[in-house]
């Protein structure tokens, strides 16, 4: 009966995380150890509200200060995402970060995701203007927790021929990490 139950259990999350995609889903820090699956995952630290959704609201500057402020106090980088939610890509990037836990832990565990808004009601111009040219959407930068800009990324890199690769994403994160420390 055990079985049965995680077996249905293992369903039920899975379509709830398919249908609550990257807003409330991703709200929540997963912790994964050797051998866990997706029906044991622990959610044990809540993501600062600049890390969850691309808000039109939000004012990337302050957001940008407290997640330099986080990523200090944590000893991580910066992952600046670009993109809204108007953006087809933003979407299947967030999708393909909920079904690959290693890859989404990897992110958090090594750096502060902060998600920029840029759209016809709010491009956050000031913002957008102190960075590297975006050559596409979602794009991303890599920062130190000092603020110094490392790379500036097309997430096109991260895919092959059947979407995002959990290797490339991996290899990335990986990468840009090592550099981080060694700056």
């Amino acid at each position: 009966m055990k079985p049965i139950l995680l077996a249905v259990f293992t369903l039920l999350l899975n379509s709830y995380l398919f249908f609550v995609g990257s807003v409330s889903a991703q709200s929540a820090y997963v912790k994964l150890t050797k051998g866990d699956s997706l029906a044991s995952l622990s959610l044990t630290y809540e993501l600062p509200a600049y890390s969850k959704v691309y808000d039109e609201q939000r004012d990337p500057f302050n957001d940008a200060n407290a997640a330099l402020a986080l990523a200090k106090k944590t000893k991580r980088n910066v992952l600046i995402e670009i993109g809204g939610n108007w953006c087809t890509w933003c979407h299947k990037m967030d999708a393909f970060l909920l079904k690959n836990p290693d890859v989404y832990q990897a992110l958090h565990s090594k750096y502060v995701l902060l998600k920029v808004n840029v759209s016809d009601s709010n491009d956050n111009d000031a913002f957008m203007k102190a960075l590297p040219p975006v050559l596409g959407y979602p794009h991303m930068y890599v920062s130190t927790a000092s603020g110094k800009m490392l790379w500036s990324k097309d997430t096109a890199e991260l895919q092959d021929s059947d979407g995002y690769s959990t290797g490339y994403w991996l290899d990335f994160l990986q990468q840009w990490q090592l550099k981080a420390q060694h700056r």
